[in-house]
């Protein structure tokens, strides 16, 4: 293995791990009041479209990261959407 997919696969498990204990402790407390639904339905999108990137390429470090990325990010967003109470400072607003 090249020392680019050490690298890869060291940049994923670190990135990938840093979003387990926030993926814990939402789903512990259902606490999900300093969580931006808008921010992170953009950023689950995002993490899915680099999976598809990923598989494209072929790459198993980006197919690998963003997978498991993937799942934490829709257990969180997921786990929004059920316990998150809309902001009334922003209903009604466009």
């Amino acid at each position: 293995m090249a020392l680019q997919d050490w690298i890869g696969y060291a940049a994923a498990t670190l990135t990938t791990a840093s979003f387990l204990p926030q993926a814990l402790l939402t789903l512990r407390t259902r606490d999900v009041s300093g969580i931006s639904l808008g921010m992170y339905s953009s950023f689950t999108v995002g993490v899915a479209l680099w999976l598809v990137y990923g598989i494209g390429l072929g790459e198993w470090p980006i197919i690998f990261a963003n997978a498991v990325t993937l799942t934490l990010a829709c257990i969180i967003l997921a786990t929004k959407i059920r316990y998150g109470k809309p902001n009334s400072d922003s209903q009604g607003k466009t």
